[in-house]
């Protein structure tokens, strides 16, 4: 945890926090605080700045805090994933709020195991869980947007070239494709298939909706990695 972060109802004053659960386990056992170290902290949705630690009990921990840096800018991203196994999805959400994606799609793809939709890790409460941690290991303060789609034909034909309009459109998909660019200066709409990657006609769809193939080279990547590949090289 590279930053502290606070939440409304952690706000005992406009300027002191008390914290306990998770973050305060956190300091105990990682940070090894003590009272009067100092921390970087951030209001979740809001500036970051520096807390001092007024107390640190057993069962709570108290901060005076203050606000007066502006969390590090998104990237200009609308990041479409094909639903991954639950154990990866939790690992990507991570990456995805650390690496500065506003918005996530979650779609649904022929080769999306059925039962991956049942899993409890796409609770709400479960997805946020994640971001925040990928906040917290980035120093960002803002949450990603996360979309379910369920239905790939319906989104793809339906919402998607909106979404896709005024940005390069690109769908990650191994193959005879001209490599991803790099460095890009322009928005982004990205598609990344699951294990296995996006059928024919999948592809197909995405490119009528105004996204081209690209690839990364010979190598077959797990979609955490391939998420993590594309938008180093991309930005």
């Amino acid at each position: 945890m590279n930053l502290l972060l606070l939440e409304d109802a952690d706000f005992v004053a406009a300027d002191r926090a008390r914290l306990e659960g998770r973050r305060l386990k956190h300091l105990h056992e990682v940070h090894r605080a003590k009272a009067g170290d100092s921390l970087r902290v951030g209001r979740l949705g809001g500036l970051m700045g520096q807390g001092r630690l007024l107390s640190l009990e057993a069962d709570s921990a108290e901060l005076e805090v203050s606000f007066d840096q502006p969390p590090p800018a998104k990237l200009p991203i609308t990041l479409l994933l094909a639903l991954p196994r639950p154990k990866m999805l939790r690992r990507v959400l991570q990456t995805v709020a650390a690496m500065g994606v506003p918005r996530l799609v979650l779609l649904n793809s022929y080769r999306v195991e059925k039962s991956f939709w049942q899993t409890p890790f796409l609770e709400h409460a479960a997805i946020r869980e994640q971001l925040i941690l990928g906040l917290e290991q980035a120093r960002d303060t803002v949450l990603p947007e996360v979309v379910i789609e369920k239905r790939f034909k319906h989104f793809v034909e339906d919402r998607l070239p909106q979404i896709a309009t005024g940005t390069l459109g690109l769908v990650g998909h191994p193959g005879d494709h001209p490599p991803c660019p790099r460095a890009v200066a322009e928005p982004i709409t990205l598609a990344i298939g699951p294990e296995g990657g996006w059928i024919p006609y999948e592809v197909e769809k995405l490119r009528e909706a105004g996204l081209h193939p690209v690839q990364l080279g010979e190598r077959i990547l797990r979609v955490e990695t391939a998420v993590t590949a594309l938008l180093a090289r991309l930005f």
